[in-house]
């Protein structure tokens, strides 16, 4: 299996801001399609923004304008950039790395509170 690891989750106020980091392991980022996942409780999991190896991206309708994915295969890493932040955005927000050859992988997840 690959490893993904989340982090950059926390609590934050309306407006705000976080960005959420994806580390894999060996080259996944620049091999795979990577994407934003979130789950609140007692809804689906839903796609938030993904990212192809050619770098084209795509967006919720919900968070198109507010937030940005971005990877840095140097790095081995996607990132989830979350401005304008709203009540709505809470949830689990899952990092995914998809193949061609082995299908989806996902991390652990990492929570995002928004809350005044």
């Amino acid at each position: 299996q690959v490893p993904l690891v989340e982090s950059g989750g926390g609590l934050v106020q309306p407006g705000g801001s976080l960005r959420l980091s994806c580390a894999a392991s060996g080259s996944i980022v620049s091999s795979a399609n990577m994407g934003w996942y979130r789950q609140a409780p007692g809804n689906q999991r839903e796609v938030v923004a993904t990212i192809t190896r050619g770098g084209s991206t795509n967006y919720a309708d919900t968070v198109k304008g507010r937030f940005t994915i971005s990877r840095d295969n140097a790095k081995n890493t996607v990132y989830l950039q979350m401005n304008s932040l709203k009540p709505e955005d809470t949830a689990v927000y899952y990092c995914n790395a998809r193949f061609v050859a082995f299908g989806n992988y996902w991390g652990q997840g990492t929570q995002v509170t928004v809350s005044s």
